[in-house]
C-alpha cells in the first residue's frame, strides 16, 4: 500500500512502513503475549533458549512456525494486492555497512526486550513497537532484526524485499547480534537463579524482589 500511494517518494514509503510495523507489533504482542509469549522473532526465541527461559526443543518448534508464518504472510499480502503468490526479490541489500546495521538493530531489540522485561514488563509491547519504528530510520538496513521476515521478504519484489542471495548474510548478522545481546544481559542484568535470564521485578531472583 505504501509503495503504491507514495508516488515514488521513498521517504514517505519508509515512513508508512515504519509506522505500520511498529503499531501492528504493539497490537500483536498485547494480543498474543499471554498465549505464546509473543514469540514472533527467531532471534528473541533463540536468545530465550540460550538464557534458559525455554527448552531448545520448544524453541526450534517456534522457529519453524515463525518461518512458515512469515512466508504465509507474504503470500497473503501479495494476494490482497493482486500480485503473484511468491516472486523473488531483486532488491539488493549487501555490504558490510548493512550487515553491521543488522547486528546493531538486533542487539538493540534484544536489549530493549530484556531491559523492559526486568524493569517495566507491562511497557514491553510499547517499547518494542517504538524501537522498531525508530530503528527503520536509525539504521542503514532499515532494521529487519528478525530472521523470519528476512527469509520471507526474499519472496517479494516489493519495497520491503531483499534479494535471496543477500538474505543469508543478513540472518547471520542478526544471529550475531542475538548472541552478543544474550551475553550482555547475562552479565549486566539481575538474573533468575538457575536460568541465567533477566528476572522481572517481583520475581525471586536472589538479587532483586
Amino acid at each position: 500500500m505504501a509503495e503504491r500511494l507514495a508516488g515514488g517518494n521513498l521517504g514517505l514509503a519508509l515512513l508508512a512502513n515504519s509506522l505500520a510495523t511498529g503499531a501492528s507489533l504493539v497490537a500483536l504482542i498485547l494480543a498474543f503475549g499471554t498465549i505464546s509469549g509473543a514469540h514472533f522473532n527467531p532471534a528473541v526465541t533463540l536468545a530465550e533458549a540460550m538464557l534458559g527461559g525455554i527448552a531448545w526443543r520448544e524453541a526450534l518448534a517456534y522457529v519453524v512456525a515463525q518461518g512458515a508464518g512469515g512466508l504465509c504472510g507474504v503470500g497473503v499480502a501479495h494476494l490482497m494486492f493482486g500480485l503473484p503468490f511468491f516472486f523473488a526479490s531483486h532488491h539488493v541489500r549487501s555490504g558490510g555497512v548493512l550487515l553491521g546495521s543488522e547486528f546493531v538493530a538486533t542487539f538493540g531489540l534484544l536489549v530493549v526486550i530484556w531491559g523492559c522485561s526486568y524493569g517495566y514488563p507491562s511497557a514491553t509491547p510499547y517499547a518494542v513497537g517504538a524501537y522498531i519504528t525508530a530503528a527503520y530510520w536509525i539504521t542503514s538496513s532499515t532494521s529487519f532484526a528478525n530472521p523470519a521476515p528476512t527469509l520471507a521478504r526474499a519472496a517479494t519484489d516489493t519495497f520491503a524485499g531483499i534479494r535471496p542471495a543477500d538474505a543469508p548474510a543478513f540472518i547471520a548478522a542478526q544471529l550475531g547480534g542475538t548472541l552478543a545481546a544474550s551475553l550482555w544481559v547475562r552479565q549486566l542484568l539481575p538474573t533468575n537463579q538457575g536460568k541465567g535470564r533477566p528476572a522481572a521485578v517481583g520475581e525471586d531472583s536472589g538479587r532483586v524482589v
